[in-house]
């Protein structure tokens, strides 16, 4: 049953006037009329919390709204319902969601790295205060993937989940299959846009991308796969002759977010999960998802597949959810923070290294007889075979040799690389890649 709506503002307290905290103020300022259309009450930002209260900030806030460096005046004061957690990052913003759930206030947030890494806690204190704890901008972007698996999908056994959930790493990936570019001047051209952070190791490491499949994988599944125990796979340094060459099969080379449930002889289930640049056909709709955008494949017994895209980044389209999180704590839903009214299990693991796949393969090796010969034997020793090989044009007696695997496991794939290093026939370190 839904809490008791009034018809009074509900009051705000915001932590963090960054890009997202600076786009939410504007929506809040020009969407106020639609917004009292939508739950019957304004919404009022009381005070926003920042580390240095300049005079410049100060003008940006709505008329008597108060600018703080104390958390406590933010999560203590009494006037304020919900607290919006924008600051990111994990110590800091643990203290103060954990302390304004002890004061009996809402959360809105969507700090990622917070919720998958050291969240259990807070989950647990909200279900205890009878607190919401929305994050809808926690995953995605604008794309309604938290509630579209709290809310209509919630009837369905969710087999997989698949998609792209960096708009960074997406960009460089797009910028260098369309244009030709290698990958530092991708990456230094999604800086100079905004796209990409001066330190860019969660994006291009793969690591922002593994935050938000944990908390897919727990709003899907019900379990928790813990985010240090996840496989992860960025795309540092990716060269432009494996998008070129993948281009040539037919393939485009994503980082692709990816969670199955195996179901077992005996009835029960195993997940596997990680995150990895993959091969995927250019026929497939994820395939085609470019630039900063996101997208989500969903799979269930009920619906089949469901595919949702849109920005994965930006001031306003994660703003906009946030504020969507806002209408439903002013309109009294129910809190629902995980989808489950059940404590979340811990998941059964499939290890990576049984993991099943196809793989693309390009090693540099010398321009001689013998070396294709060798090769194959390393990799038949593994009982890998080769579906498809090309050479390609001799670059001063070193060959560029690709081809694709026929399905085997993750670790027979590494031995076999493996064997092939010790043979003594590579010119450079292999690379390979799974293919969906």
């Amino acid at each position: 049953m839904s809490q008791s709506v009034s018809s009074k503002p509900l009051v705000v307290g915001l932590a963090g006037m960054g890009t997202v905290g600076g786009g939410l103020l504007k929506l809040l300022r020009d969407d106020r009329e639609l917004i009292e259309r939508r739950v019957g009450r304004d919404i009022v930002v009381r005070k926003v919390l920042v580390r240095n209260a300049t005079p410049e900030r100060a003008a940006q806030l709505p008329e008597g709204c108060e600018l703080t460096t104390d958390m406590a005046s933010l999560t203590d004061d009494p006037a304020i319902d919900v607290v919006v957690e924008l600051m990111g990052g994990t110590g800091a913003a643990h203290k103060l969601i954990s302390r304004a759930l002890e004061q009996g206030k809402h959360i809105v947030t969507a700090n990622k790295a917070l919720l998958a890494e050291d969240s259990e806690d807070l989950f647990q204190l909200a279900r205890e205060k009878n607190c919401i704890m929305r994050y809808e901008g926690s995953v995605a972007g604008c794309i309604p993937i938290v509630g579209t698996l709290t809310t209509p999908l919630a009837g369905n056994h969710i087999e997989s989940i698949m998609g792209i959930l960096n708009g960074t790493s997406n960009y460089i990936l797009s910028e260098m299959t369309t244009n030709g570019m290698d990958f530092a001047s991708a990456l230094r051209q999604a800086q100079e846009l905004g796209y990409a952070e001066a330190d860019p190791t969660l994006d291009v490491d793969g690591f922002d991308a593994a935050h938000k499949l944990t908390l897919l994988i727990r709003l899907a599944f019900g379990l928790d796969y813990p985010f240090a125990s996840m496989p992860v796979q960025g795309i540092r340094n990716m060269d432009k002759r494996d998008i070129a060459l993948a281009r040539e099969f037919g393939y485009r080379i994503k980082l692709i977010a990816e969670a199955r449930l195996h179901k077992e002889a005996d009835g029960s289930t195993r997940l596997e999960a990680g995150v990895f640049p993959a091969l995927v056909h250019h026929t497939f709709l994820v395939a085609r998802v470019g630039g900063v955008y996101n997208a989500v494949r969903l799979d269930s017994d009920v619906s089949g597949p469901i595919f949702l895209h849109g920005r994965g980044a930006g001031a306003l389209p994660t703003a906009s959810v946030v504020l969507s999180d806002l209408l439903a704590v002013a309109r009294g839903d129910t809190p629902n923070n995980t989808g489950y009214v059940q404590a979340i299990t811990r998941a059964s693991i499939v290890p990576p290294e049984d993991w099943r796949s196809r793989y693309y393969v390009r090693v540099m090796v010398s321009d001689k007889s013998g070396v294709l010969r060798d090769l194959a034997a390393c990799m038949a020793d593994e009982d890998i075979s080769m579906a498809q090989v090309i050479q390609k044009e001799n670059e001063e007696n070193v060959v560029p040799l690709v081809y694709m695997t026929h399905e085997t496991t993750a670790q027979a794939m590494s031995r076999a690389m493996q064997k092939v290093q010790e043979a003594g026939i590579l010119m450079a370190e292999p690379v390979y890649y799974r293919i969906l």
